[in-house]
């Protein structure tokens, strides 16, 4: 055992001699900077442990003691990711990775000579009548095919080292974690040494100084190398917000507050049957317990038993609901002077839906059909007029057929049926709706199918204007947004909701299962890039190369969305993504079932 020890004498020590000097005094800290200043005292100096012992099979630097191990041996077969188990060691550890490239000559040289050894080795046992060692042929076809490669271009060659520091507070401590990590480098049938007699050069090596001082090297190639890159899929687990599932790769709970992140929007894509629906009515139901409101637009009443449950209010449309909402109001009590002209520009949107594309003569006429429609209630862009009675869809009609133009009798046809026909009074009567509830679910599927985009854009509308008056953390769920994408008036609205939702402490969360047209439309990749969180669920294989394009996903991470399970997907939060499975507790999923 040897001890180094800093050169300053301890203030006991006692002189041997009567006239030896004082004891030497601890040096205050404004000494140390004068000193410092005059170039007497180093940053090393300051820095410096106050002693550090070496012995046989550990260091102790002050009062803390580092054994190291260094790997001699590795499997036959690594798969990527292999050294999780030693990354995600629950205990500190300090690992180190020197990589050497060598000349592929040098190793072509080597190899041939191996290879004439091992050749000659089995030619013997054959000649002299032994049965051959089958460790020998594999490391001889093992190292056929490396020599193939090799000479290919296609792998390099390199010496690689590997050392792991284990820390510890005592020595005690230090032997348990230290045969706790040889286990488990044993259970990945890694062989590893103690550093005996080189515990110093093993610290060294594990510090961040690129310092390899036990060179104790493994020939690898680059297929290997790249298996044991040392990173792996990011943790998703935090002190709030609230949980989603269970992360495969190591069984943590995925756990964080989407309201933390850069916006709060989310996107869900996955073919039916995939547990979409599943998944985001356990995030209802766990967001209404931390205190968040919900919007639900739903196309198919899917989550009308969830709102009774929890008390929540289910507006339906259809012709014998008293629900109406009046696509002119503009919001009252808010001195908003481009209410008027905003609102005109999103009626311009809904009647493209009605009445699909409009030329530029149509949509000029269309342009002052509306502002007349208002100066007729006798609103403008005055706000103090806002709060007067907004007109109807029957009041633009009757101004259409009043203009002379062919074009506008034209445009007031194509929506009579919501004035006279089969759709009269849906979208044609004063709004007698306001939101009082803390989740809040708009049933559509009791309209004709091309009904639905037309409620649905009308809903969205309200929601909007609400949103931006009354800001508070929200989550608005649109399923079925395909039924707005495949329209490129709908989807730029849907765009625009998405881009400013956070400012108004909104989650837009988008959920479709025709992945294919959402994800062919510009619009529909911007939402997903302007979505801090996207999950991806069970693809069919017809979509899964497009997907694949656009959030880069490993060949490994391809096959795993076309081979998952229900409810196992790939969970996008800002930079890290994780394998996840969305789990539910029985009372919960007996209410999702139920």
């Amino acid at each position: 055992m040897s001890l180094f020890k800093s050169k300053q004498k301890k203030p006991e020590e006692k002189a041997a001699q009567t006239h030896a000097p004082a004891p030497i005094q601890p040096i205050k800290t404004d000494k140390i900077a004068e000193r410092f200043a005059l170039g007497m005292t180093s940053v090393g100096d300051i820095v410096a442990p106050s002693y550090v012992e070496v012995d046989f099979s550990h260091i102790m630097v002050d009062k803390h003691y580092y054994t190291t191990l260094f790997v001699v041996g590795y499997p036959r077969y690594v798969g990527p990711n292999w050294l999780n188990p030693l990354i995600t060691f629950d205990h500190p550890l300090y690992i180190s990775m020197y990589i050497y490239p060598t000349q592929s000559k040098i190793v072509l040289e080597d190899l041939k000579r191996k290879i004439g050894e091992m050749e000659a080795t089995i030619e013997g046992e054959v000649r002299s009548g032994k049965v051959v060692d089958p460790t020998v042929q594999v490391a001889l076809d093992d190292a056929l095919s490396l020599q193939a490669e090799i000479a290919k271009g296609a792998e390099r060659f390199f010496q690689f080292g590997l050392y792991i520091t284990i820390p510890a507070d005592t020595k005690e401590e230090l032997e348990t974690k230290t045969k706790e990590v040889s286990s488990m480098l044993s259970s990945l049938l890694v062989i590893s040494k103690r550093a005996v007699l080189e515990a110093e050069e093993g610290f060294k090596s594990t510090l961040p100084l690129f310092m390899d001082q036990l060179a104790v090297w493994r020939n690898m190639d680059t297929t290997s190398l790249a298996m044991t890159f040392p990173f792996i899929t990011s943790s998703l687990s935090e002190d709030k917000g609230i949980l989603y599932g269970v992360n495969q790769s190591d069984t943590s709970l995925v756990i964080f507050d989407r309201f933390g992140l850069e916006n709060a929007n989310m996107v869900v894509l996955g073919k039916s049957g995939g547990g979409k629906s599943f998944l985001v009515k356990l995030d209802v139901m766990r967001q209404l317990m931390v205190g968040i409101e919900v919007i639900i637009v739903d196309p198919e009443n899917e989550y009308q038993n969830v709102c009774s449950k929890f008390g929540g209010e289910f507006v339906q449309y259809a012709l014998s609901s008293p629900v109406r909402i009046n696509p002119f109001d503009l919001p009252i009590g808010v001195a908003e002077e481009d209410a008027l002209a905003n609102n005109v520009l999103s009626l311009h949107t809904l009647m493209k839906i009605i009445m699909g594309e409009l030329t530029p003569e149509e949509d000029a006429l269309l342009d002052k059909a509306l502002i007349v429609t208002y100066q007729q209630k006798g609103i403008t862009q005055d706000p103090l007029t806002h709060n007067n009675e907004p007109p109807l869809l029957e009041d633009l009609y009757k101004v259409l057929i009043g203009m002379e133009e062919p074009a506008s009798q034209s445009m007031a046809f194509k929506f009579e049926k919501f004035i006279k026909g089969s759709a009269s009074g849906i979208f044609n009567s004063q709004s007698n709706f306001h939101f009082k509830n803390k989740l809040t679910v708009f049933g559509i599927r009791d309209l004709e199918e091309n009904l639905r985009p037309v409620a649905m854009y009308i809903t969205l509308n309200y929601i909007w204007t609400k949103v931006r008056h009354e800001n508070k953390q929200r989550e608005l769920i649109i399923d079925e947004a395909w039924y707005l994408i495949k329209q490129k008036d709908t989807a730029e609205y849907i765009f625009n909701f998405a881009k400013r939702a956070r400012k108004y402490g909104l989650g837009l969360t988008t959920i479709t299962q025709d992945v294919e047209d959402f994800l062919a439309t510009n619009e529909g990749k911007a939402i997903i890039t302007n979505s801090s969180m996207q999950l991806l669920l069970k693809q069919s294989p017809v979509a899964i190369d497009k997907i694949a394009e656009i959030f880069y996903l490993t060949s490994g991470e391809k096959h795993y969305l076309l081979s998952s399970g229900v409810g196992e997907g790939l969970l996008f939060a800002g930079p890290s993504h994780v394998a996840i499975q969305v789990l539910a507790a029985p009372h919960e999923k007996e209410i999702i079932d139920g």
